[in-house]
């Protein structure tokens, strides 16, 4: 590899049949972002018949998709035109939008071949690498002439299956155990209210949550997951900061937000940056005083005020709220309700698991129970 998990760490495969590399050199961080998002599309699609992709950052997904509608907002942010509903690049668009603050210098991940209008958006973002299961012909040009030619390219077995049993090393010490198999469509109840859109959310944000650094929550809404909250020691960290991330990503669709005044020579993500930095109302004094250079005197006034925000996100809903394990307080479920979750799909079985059921409830929250904690580290 090009080095380990850091600059000064050397590091080799030495065994296992890992994706082909058509391009560019790894290093560990590539590797193990690439192999888990690979998986995490491969059992999405499986699981929904659905072309799926992720966008992954530091062994965690900023964002992962299905294939579906392209909203005006994303159309606009990442400039391109119609975009049939069921095709790999809107999928990848959903994704990368989610939280492209994020996303900036992601790994693309994509369950089916990567196709020309894919690769072609590929070629003008700011991605580190791609993984997929082939390229159609033409694409690997496309995307080999990415970064100077450095662009990092990994094409994935499908058919490959993991072993039964996967081994760590950890500082001296060997653990093994048997790899997590249990699919997630199989924990899921069969009840008539959990169908359609709903039962694929709840898929997606499983399958999401299970490649996700515990402990984790995912918001999901209309086949998108638009809010991954990562690596909290507490479950309503979890809950908030995905929460948070939705609700930054439903604040784009304002129109004091998508409609900023354009600034010549303006890069698509220095854009992007200030549209986030003026929905999360989370600017520094120097900041403020540039936006309001960059974007003038009214986009500074509706920066100072609250309650456009407030009013906008009040109206954000019909979200699925995932949790790789059990929730633990009624906290967890009022702070769900005030971003807008209407469905909650968690393990379940702890001590005060009624207590959240009837929290739910309380809110006109579905409560579900799946049984499967899904930690992943």
């Amino acid at each position: 590899m090009r080095y380990g998990m850091n600059p000064h760490q050397s590091a080799e495969i030495v065994a296992g049949p890992g994706p082909r590399i058509l391009n560019g050199e790894p290093s560990m961080i590539n590797y193990l972002d690439a192999l888990n998002a690979f998986q995490l599309v491969c059992e999405v699609d499986q699981a929904t018949g659905r072309p799926a992709a992720a966008s992954f950052k530091h062994v965690s997904p900023a964002g992962a998709a299905l294939a579906g509608r392209i909203d005006p907002v994303a159309a606009r942010t990442w400039r391109i035109g119609s975009v049939e509903e069921d095709t790999l690049l809107s999928a990848y668009v959903r994704a990368r939008d989610a939280d492209p603050k994020s996303s900036f210098g992601d790994v693309a991940a994509f369950s089916r071949p990567v196709d020309r209008v894919t690769a072609e958006l590929l070629s003008t973002v700011i991605c580190d690498a791609v993984i997929a299961p082939g390229y159609e012909p033409g694409t690997i040009g496309i995307l080999a002439a990415k970064r100077g030619g450095r662009f990092l390219m990994f094409e994935a077995d499908p058919t490959r299956l993991p072993p039964a049993a996967e081994r760590r090393d950890v500082l001296g010490v060997t653990i093994e155990q048997d790899r997590d198999t249990v699919p997630v469509e199989t924990v899921l109840p069969d009840s008539g209210w959990l169908a359609g859109t709903a039962r694929e959310d709840a898929l997606l944000g499983l399958v999401t949550v299970r490649y996700t650094q515990s402990n984790s929550v995912a918001f999901v809404r209309d086949g998108m997951a638009i809010g991954v909250g990562a690596g909290q020691q507490n479950r309503v960290d979890c809950v908030r900061l995905a929460g948070v991330k939705a609700k930054i990503w439903w604040l784009r669709r304002h129109r004091f937000v998508d409609g900023l005044p354009m600034v010549e020579e303006m890069s698509r993500q220095d854009r992007l940056n200030w549209q986030i930095r003026f929905a999360a109302a989370e600017m520094t004094v120097a900041q403020v005083q540039e936006f309001e250079a960059l974007f003038g005197a009214e986009a500074r006034s509706a920066y100072d005020d609250p309650t456009w925000r407030s009013d906008w996100v009040s109206k954000l809903s019909g979200i699925t709220m995932t949790s790789d394990g059990y929730l633990p307080f009624r906290d967890n479920v009022e702070h769900a309700a005030a971003f807008g979750v209407e469905t909650i799909v968690e393990p379940g079985g702890s001590a005060r698991t009624s207590e959240i059921a009837a929290s739910a409830a309380a809110h006109g929250i579905d409560h579900v129970e799946t049984g499967l904690r899904l930690f992943h580290h």
